[in-house]
Parts: C-alpha cells; structure tokens; sequence
C-alpha cells in the first residue's frame, strides 16, 4: 500500500512538473517573439528617421530582450501553471486525483519544484543581468551619439548634422578602400546655401587630427534658384571638414545601475529601483502559487472565466507594484510598506481563494 502511494505521488508529481515546464517554453517562446518583434519595429522607425544608426540595431535589440527577460519568465510561469492546471479540470483529470487522496494542497509542492528554478532564474536576471543590460544600452546611445556626421551617415538616407548646419546623403560606402560613392552635400556658410554633388570621396586625416570629407571630380551649387548671383563651380578635390562630436555627460538612470551601487546610496528612486528588481521574482513565486485555486473551471460559468480573472489580477497586480515603486521613489510612502503591503496582500488573497476551493461551508449555508 505504501508503495502505491509512492509510485502514484512521483506519477503525480513528474507529470505536473513535465507538462508545466513545456507549457512554460511554449508561452515564453510566444511572448519573447512578441517582444523582439514590437521592439524591432520600434528600432527599425528610429533608424529610418536618422535618429539611429543602423549598426546599433541589433545590438538594442539584444540588450532590451535581456532586460524584458524577467517579466516575461514571470508571466510564463504564472501561466504555464495555470494553463496546465485549467487543462487537468476541463479533461476532468481533477476528479481522479481528488478521488485518489491527492487535495489541492498537494498541488503545492510540484508546483514550488516547478516554480523555485525559474524564480531563482528570474532573481539573477533582475539583479545582475538586466541592470548590465541596460548600461550596455546607455553606454551604446552614448557612443552613438558622440560619432561624427559623416560616420553616422547610413548609406541611401538623408542625415542632418548634429549642428544642424549641413545635410548628407551616401549611396555606398567602401570600407576597406575608406571610399564614399555618389555624395550630396548642403551646407551654410556665410548666410548663403551651397550643395555640392560629387561621384566619389574619401576621408582624410590631417596631422593635427582634424578630420575632413574630400570630394573628387563634383560640382558646387551656390546661391538660391532664380537670382542672379547663383554660381556652379567644378572641382577635382574639395575638403569638408568634419567636426568632431563630444559625448553628451547625462546621469545614468536607475534601472541601469548595478545593484550593489543602489545599496550603497539608497536614496528614494534608488530605493524604488531595488524593491521593483525584488519585485519580480517574489512576485512570481506568488502568482505561481496563486495559480492554483485561480485554475477552478465551473462548467456553469464558463470555461474561460477563470483566465480571464486570473489576467486581470496578473495586471492589476503588476500595476498595484509600478504604483507603489513609484510613490516610494516620490517619497509618498515609506519603502517597507511599498514593498510588503502589495505582497502580503496578494497573498492573503492566495489564501483566501485557498480556503474558498477547500472549505464546504458557505455564508449561506453557515446563516441556515
């Protein structure tokens, strides 16, 4: 008999386990494509605008999935349960297990063998890789930001230079012969406008280290359309000076500041940062455990009202938490009740939706 009983709860225990771990790699995969997808569609309009360079595409997109990674482990874990056991009530899998001894309270230890990896996955990412993460994204913006016009340029598209004074356009460039094809370039110099339009050109370096575009065998356009002091001239060899960009000093956000630097200044915001990057993985271990009772099907009210209370208190959830963070980095409230007071109260109400599936008594029932 004890041996029945051992071989019926590693049955129990595997299966959930198993079942819940591929429903999580599907839910993350769907939700991480989403997430890349939106993000590259974000990126791509900077780039297209000339807000952003092409070459540092990618590398955004890479350091903003890391960052993502936390939220999305959450909600894959949050669902995956949920998923799984909402499937075991429609198939009336429940029904065996309740009949075979197995209550709801048994549900809780798979789930925490399930849940406790991806939680302590989650912690990781939030206080050590998301924070890396996002410094890599201001220290790219920064170099970004500080290269010249000329190199900034993306090949087929019009850039305004940082001084607004100039316009270029480059068809093509040649990197390993340092050549530029089919230039166009307008500038403002003395109150009056000049384009230039050239074939080819390349970039030089002067021994002081300035640095200039020369253009080869093109034409000069000086002087407004329609007056009579326009000029054309044509020139074998023009240099255009490139004026060198300094690096924009901004103070670095929050979010991207390594956690042991948040504990060694704990202002406000600081203080803000922290309890959101703790937020994530307990918030997750309760939302596991709150999947459990929230997976009741009643075939009487539907089969898709429990996922979609269980959504709606996800966000609302996740909202009470950005409230809360930020009230305690407006110095509203004080930190340990910003912190606490979400999470003590998603899990009284665990407990309650507990107590609710376990208890055969009701209000009315207990009045009679």
């Amino acid at each position: 008999m004890s041996r029945f009983k051992l071989l019926r709860g590693n049955i129990f225990h595997s299966e959930l386990v198993r079942e819940s771990a591929s429903m999580g790699l599907l839910v993350f995969a769907i939700l991480l494509s989403i997430v890349v997808f939106t993000q590259l569609v974000r990126l791509l309009g900077q780039s297209v605008s000339g807000s952003l360079a092409v070459d540092g595409v990618l590398a955004l997109l890479g350091f903003n999935a890391v960052y993502y990674l936390p939220a999305l482990l959450s909600l894959s874990l949050f669902l995956s349960v949920l998923l799984t056991l909402t499937r075991s009530y429609r198939d009336n899998e429940m029904v065996v297990w309740f009949s075979s001894g197995i209550g709801l309270t048994r549900w809780i230890r798979p789930v925490m063998w399930y849940a406790l990896p991806v939680v302590c996955l989650i912690a990781l990412l939030s206080l050590v890789l998301s924070p890396w993460a996002m410094s890599q994204v201001e220290e790219l913006k920064r170099r970004l930001d500080s290269r010249d016009d000329v190199t900034a340029a993306s090949p087929g598209t019009f850039r305004e230079s940082k001084q607004a004074d100039r316009v270029f356009f480059i068809e093509n460039v040649d990197v390993g012969k340092n050549r530029v094809g089919n230039i166009f370039v307008q500038s403002l110099q003395h109150g009056k406008i000049g384009t230039m339009v050239a074939k080819q050109g390349m970039q030089e370096t002067a021994p002081n280290g300035d640095r200039f575009l020369v253009l080869l065998n093109g034409t000069r356009y000086e002087g407004a359309p329609g007056q009579l002091d326009f000029k054309i001239i044509e020139f074998e060899r023009y240099a255009v000076r490139i004026k060198a960009v300094e690096a924009r000093q901004r103070p670095a956000p929050a979010d991207s500041l390594p956690t042991l630097q948040l504990l060694q200044n704990l202002n406000s915001w600081n203080m803000s940062e922290l309890e959101r990057r703790l937020s994530l993985p307990l918030g997750a271990l309760i939302l596991s455990l709150l999947a459990i009772p929230l997976s009741f099907v009643n075939p009487r009210a539907g089969r898709s009202l429990n996922l979609i209370m269980a959504l709606v208190i996800y966000m609302l959830y996740n909202n009470l938490i950005s409230l809360s963070n930020t009230m305690v980095g407006q110095g509203k409230i004080g930190p340990a009740i910003g912190f606490w007071g979400i999470h003590v109260l998603m899990f009284m109400l665990m407990v309650l939706l507990f107590y609710r599936r376990l208890s055969v008594f009701s209000l009315r029932r207990l009045a009679r």
